[in-house]
């Protein structure tokens, strides 16, 4: 099982009532198994299961509910003023962050460790130059939300969106599929960001998604979400797609799962997200954890995050031990599991430096027993973004 559901089915001993996204009722008519997640009732699977919604997803488009994500916009009087806001907190460039763009990085801890991971989108539209659109995980919006709020400036304020549904619909035909309810959203390259009329319904979208394929995210009302779900379902190209997929797709593109592949003493550098901070940030600093950052990509880090192919079937799951031919353990699994797409296993991992070059002869203890694993470049399967 994918690491999504397994961590579901670790929390249904949770007393708390589970939260329902908007689109709970129609997963429960489309036959998905429900499980706890991140403190919500969530679909798994659906009947056809979760090898073929991932296969579906590659080929054709899959219809996610991520309506459990955290959304909050941060407003501020000028686009300046709310950038630094947030570059206080963060390492990416935003004042420099176009208007219809959106932006990966990571909320930091004063030990440069990450927090949290998220999605930054200013908008194309000039009355709204002040906001910004935060997208965070699921499982930390409510500890995300109170550190932002209590690090902002008299003039900024973070408004939670607990009033808004996020979908997500990824694969090759999802432009297709989307620009049938509004062609302009087939002019969008990834990363670009949009606010338009899809059916009737107004909604904010973005050209991105978290499995390695083309698609976008739709953020809309969350009494207006039902509308664009049930829309998209009647093109013969969607298939509604659950969290089991949702895993396995992000584990071949190479995409880091926050609490697993990155965490509070993670740096992002260690985690190979060097890309994400930009040259200005790299070099002025001014974001928790500067110092340390600064120093590791001037001289590198202990450990690096690395991809890892075992040989044979058997998939290495998180925790499995990573080992050198001598019994020497040089790091962890933090993902792991099988891609259809790959078809075989594939894990994410943490390991000595000197260890991590692509090609390098590890052992993955698995059950006690020694795995042979190559190292090797990420994602295990080539992403098909559209530039």
């Amino acid at each position: 099982m994918a690491a999504e559901a397994q961590e579901a089915d670790g929390n249904s001993a949770n007393a708390e009532p589970l939260l329902r996204t908007p689109l709970h009722a129609r997963h429960v008519a489309l036959g998905a198994r429900m499980v706890p997640f991140a403190g919500y009732d969530m679909p798994v699977q659906y009947p056809s299961g979760i090898l073929t919604e991932h296969v579906w997803t590659r080929d054709n488009a899959g219809l996610f509910d991520v309506s459990h994500m955290g959304q909050a916009f941060l407003i501020g009087p000028d686009h300046e003023t709310t950038a630094r806001a947030l570059e206080a907190l963060v390492p990416a460039d935003i004042v420099n962050l176009q208007p219809g763009k959106q932006r990966y990085t990571q909320l930091l801890n004063e030990e440069g460790g990450i927090l949290d991971d998220l999605m930054v989108t200013r908008s194309a539209d000039p009355d709204e130059d002040g906001a910004l659109l935060l997208v965070v995980n699921a499982a930390c919006k409510l500890t995300d939300y109170p550190h932002i709020e209590a690090r902002l400036p008299a003039n900024v304020k973070l408004i939670r969106a607990e009033h808004r549904g996020l979908i997500a619909l990824q694969g090759p035909k999802a432009e297709a599929a989307l620009a049938a309810l509004n062609p302009e959203v087939a002019e969008m390259s990834f990363m670009s960001a949009r606010t338009l009329k899809l059916g009737g319904v107004k909604a904010n979208i973005t050209r991105s998604g978290y499995t390695g394929e083309d698609g976008y995210e739709i953020s809309t009302a969350a009494d207006r979400i039902g509308e664009l779900w049930d829309a998209l379902l009647l093109d013969a190209s969607v298939k509604p797609v659950g969290l089991g997929a949702r895993d396995s797709l992000r584990l071949e593109a190479g995409l880091c799962l926050y609490g697993h592949d990155i965490d509070t003493e993670t740096s992002p550098v260690e985690a190979g997200l060097n890309w994400s901070i930009q040259k200005r940030r790299r070099e002025e600093g001014g974001f928790p954890g500067a110092a340390r950052i600064q120093r590791e990509f001037a001289g590198g880090t202990a450990r690096v995050r690395v991809g890892l192919l075992p040989e044979g079937r058997a998939p290495a799951r998180e925790g499995a031990e990573i080992a050198l031919a001598d019994g020497t353990i040089v790091g962890k699994v933090t993902s792991g599991g099988f891609g259809p797409t790959l078809n075989g296993p594939c894990a994410m991992g943490y390991v000595a430096r000197e260890h991590a070059a692509p090609g390098t002869k590890l052992e993955l203890i698995v059950r006690g027993k020694p795995l042979p694993a190559t190292v090797a470049a990420m994602p295990f399967v080539p992403n098909h973004y559209k530039r």
